[in-house]
């Protein structure tokens, strides 16, 4: 009976035979060669070789993973991302050090044997047996090549990987079949190409192009001896010989590949010795992954084209699909970003709220006629840190916002006068909007049901401030943002032609979900994401063509050597509403700008044209505006609701109460003047609307005060809770009448405008 060794381990007879069996059993078979030393090791050959004869004859290669490199629109880095670093290169652009410093070392007869190298074996097979464990493996570069196939075929699936390198006798089968495919295939210089590419050299580098930059900060093609050495050294133990963490034990390695080089007669001796006197001299390049590492404050924007790509159908039919795609990278994304606008964008925001203040602030920046995004940021920086941010307040919440977007207050306000407009009614439209009334009842829906404001408490709506008493028409209402006003008009015109608008352009609930039919919606008390208000209001800007927004203008991909475009989506534009509604829009809300509430807004070198928003408790404060060839929208306020704006400081500024043309007004207004600099000016389409009576023009302005309150809307954010933290719906301050709502949300109560329909159940 064998002898084992102390623990229970195999006897060295007993190892001998089973590496023999690994190494050299299939291969050798499959190549006709005579093993008579099997049946002397008592070696059962019969199973493996019907296992070898039941494999594939062709293996499947799949495309290396490599890097990805988005870039702004003109053609700049932004970010790099990926799964795996890797710069996949020609074997001209490999230094010739390197080529026979990972021969050297790793398979110096790999010139002269074929798939398998049986001296190699019979060697190692010796060493081991003498030292009674695995002093020495056996595996040629090319076994190794494809055992390295499998490990990128698994990616990040950890069972596939561990699959992919188990020690069992069946994958070294699969190893040698497939190295002998791989040999007879691809030759010699092919295959050390392709292993050089493929291979890890820690530090998060795959591949030699990224493990030179990583620990030199060059090319590979510019490795001289000693470099190529090191990194040939770190290939059998990328921990063990981590030059980053242990200089030492990488050094002594790096020696001992010089030591071989100069044995195999590529190096002369004195040229080895020259080179061990060397230090490493390493030159660390950190990774830089990911949107994190964004320029320009475009991380946020980064994360979007993300989602944008992991998201549209165009990528690929399923989501496994797009990922995969995304995941083995070598994309170059070109977006849209205008990195003229990003700056100001950032430098705007910067300059007028803290990234430690109570509230945070985001901005973005559309294209008018195209749904190009030119600019998007925000006040708290992405990152996981104090005062930092993962959620993308811009957008909905399936592309990263927050879970219900923004209430916007009074911004909403031009969507039910554009409605109004498209359904006949004229620009003097006139009403009595008193300062404070019952919501009118009933209202009718798309339904045909028609909304009641019934109970035993009647929803009522009143102004912001008691002197403004209508009548009024609609150019001054807009200009003075007066709440029963729209809300006489949402009544008049009925609920329909506002969903018809909002769907014409587009609007729906930061959560994806539409509008519902209640007149609060008129006052802006749902959420709503500053992309989705900003592309909405470049429609007016575009005479009423809508288009939807987009982000990637082209992506090639590089597989290999080998390059191709991929198809990108496409901005969509369709007619939202006519060239003469538009334009009485934009006349409407040229005047807010002008001598309305957002005169702090306005621009001085060109048209501009905008609506200012602040909800019930100031929890929200929004400047949404254009000009012919660029629109924006601003919100200020906390992500989690919580935050009332009165008594505050934001960007070192103090104010008693914050409105919408007050703070997001000038961040707009600076924003916008930076990105439009050296751009044409262009002029609205402006329609006469006739004045006033002198009893309308004598009421006065109150200037920015365009707060939406009334129990109808109870200030468009109570029902928010918590937009990402957590958190309850406040209490009203009123109570629902039974019966208020009709067509409501889960759970929300809309007719009150109390909530985005859920509760406040948040992630």
């Amino acid at each position: 009976m064998p002898k084992k060794r102390s623990g229970g381990g195999l006897s060295p007879t007993q190892q001998a035979a089973k590496f023999l069996g690994v190494s050299v059993l299939a291969g050798a078979v499959m190549a006709g060669i005579a093993l008579p030393a099997v049946g002397a090791l008592g070696l059962a050959a019969k199973g493996s070789v019907e296992s070898f004869d039941e494999l594939p004859a062709n293996m499947k290669t799949p495309p290396l993973s490599q890097r990805t490199t988005i870039l702004d629109a003109k053609g700049d880095h932004i970010a790099t991302v990926y799964s795996r670093d890797r710069t996949v290169v020609d074997f001209k652009d490999i230094s010739p050090y390197m080529q026979k410093a990972i021969v050297a070392i790793e398979d110096a007869r790999f010139y002269q044997h074929g798939a398998v190298d049986l001296k190699g074996v019979l060697r190692a097979l010796n060493r081991n047996a003498q030292s009674g464990g695995v002093a020495e493996g056996a595996s040629t570069l090319t076994q190794q090549y494809v055992k390295n196939v499998f490990v990128e075929e698994a990616g990040d699936d950890p069972t596939k990987v561990a699959q992919a390198t188990q020690q069992t006798l069946g994958r070294k089968i699969r190893e040698l079949k497939y190295a002998i495919q791989v040999e007879e295939e691809l030759g010699k210089k092919k295959i050390l190409e392709n292993y050089l590419n493929i291979t890890f050299f820690g530090q998060q580098a795959y591949g030699v192009e990224a493990a030179a930059q990583r620990y030199f900060s060059k090319s590979a093609k510019d490795l001289d001896l000693q470099e190529s050495a090191m990194l040939a050294g770190i290939v059998q133990s990328p921990s063990r010989y981590d030059p980053v963490n242990d200089e030492a034990e990488a050094t002594k390695r790096r020696n001992v590949v010089l030591q071989r080089m100069a044995e195999v007669g590529n190096i002369s001796q004195a040229e080895a010795d020259e080179a061990k006197e060397q230090p490493l001299d390493l030159k660390i390049s950190r990774p830089q992954n990911g949107c994190i590492t964004a320029v320009k404050g475009a991380s946020f924007f980064c994360k979007y084209v993300e989602k944008v790509f992991k998201s549209d159908p165009v990528f690929g039919k399923t989501q496994e699909e797009r990922a995969k795609i995304w995941n083995q990278g070598g994309l170059t994304i070109r977006t849209t970003l205008d990195p003229q606008s990003q700056e100001s964008v950032q430098d705007s925001l910067k300059d007028h709220v803290n990234q430690d203040d109570q509230v945070a602030a985001a901005t973005t920046l559309v294209e008018p006629g195209t749904g190009r995004i030119l600019g998007m940021g925000q006040s708290k920086p992405f990152g996981y840190g104090k005062n930092e941010t993962e959620y993308n307040y811009s957008v909905d919440a399936s592309m990263g916002g927050s879970n219900y977007g923004f209430p916007t207050g009074s911004t909403f306000k031009p969507f039910v006068a554009a409605a109004a407009l498209e359904e006949g009614r004229p620009v003097t439209q006139e009403y009595s909007a008193p300062y404070d009334m019952d919501y009118p009842s009933p209202v009718q829906t798309c339904s045909g049901k028609p909304w009641v404001n019934g109970g035993p408490q009647k929803a009522t709506v009143e102004n912001e401030d008691e002197s403004e008493v209508g009548p009024y028409r609609l150019r001054e209402a807009m200009e003075k943002s007066v709440n029963t006003y729209f809300v006489q008009m949402i009544s008049d015109i009925g609920l329909c032609p506002v969903v018809k608008m909002t769907d014409n352009l587009h609007v729906v609930q930061g959560n994806g979900e539409k509008l519902p039919e209640v007149p609060a919606i008129s006052l802006g008390s749902k959420g709503i994401s500053p992309l989705t208000m900003a592309s909405a209001y470049a429609a007016f800007a575009s005479r009423g063509m809508y288009c939807t927004p987009i982000a990637i203008e082209s992506i090639t991909q590089k597989i290999g050597q080998q390059q191709k475009s991929l198809e990108v989506p496409k901005s969509t534009c369709s007619r939202a509403m006519s060239e003469k509604t538009a334009d009485t829009v934009n006349t409407l809300l040229q005047g807010v700008v002008d001598s309305g509430t957002g005169q702090e807004a306005g621009l001085t070198d060109r048209d501009s044209a905008g609506k200012t928003g602040t909800t019930d408790e100031r929890k929200n404060a929004w400047f949404v505006g254009y000009t012919p060839n660029l629109a924006g929208a601003v919100w200020v306020g906390s992500a989690t609701q919580q935050v009332q704006m009165e008594g505050i400081s934001i960007g070192g500024v103090y104010h008693a109460k914050v409105y919408g043309g007050q703070v997001p007004g000038p961040i707009w207004r600076d924003a916008m003047s930076g990105a439009l600099v050296g751009k044409e000016a262009g002029s609205f389409n402006l329609v006469d609307i006739p004045e006033g009576n002198d009893e309308d023009e004598d009421r006065g302005d109150r200037g920015d005060e365009d707060n939406d309150n009334g129990n109808g809307d109870n200030g468009n954010g109570n029902g928010n809770g918590g937009l990402i933290g957590g958190g309850d719906f406040p209490t009203p301050s009123f109570s629902i009448p039974e019966g208020w709502i009709q067509g409501g949300d889960n759970g929300g109560n809309d007719g009150n405008g109390n909530g985005n329909g859920n509760g406040g159940n948040w992630p």
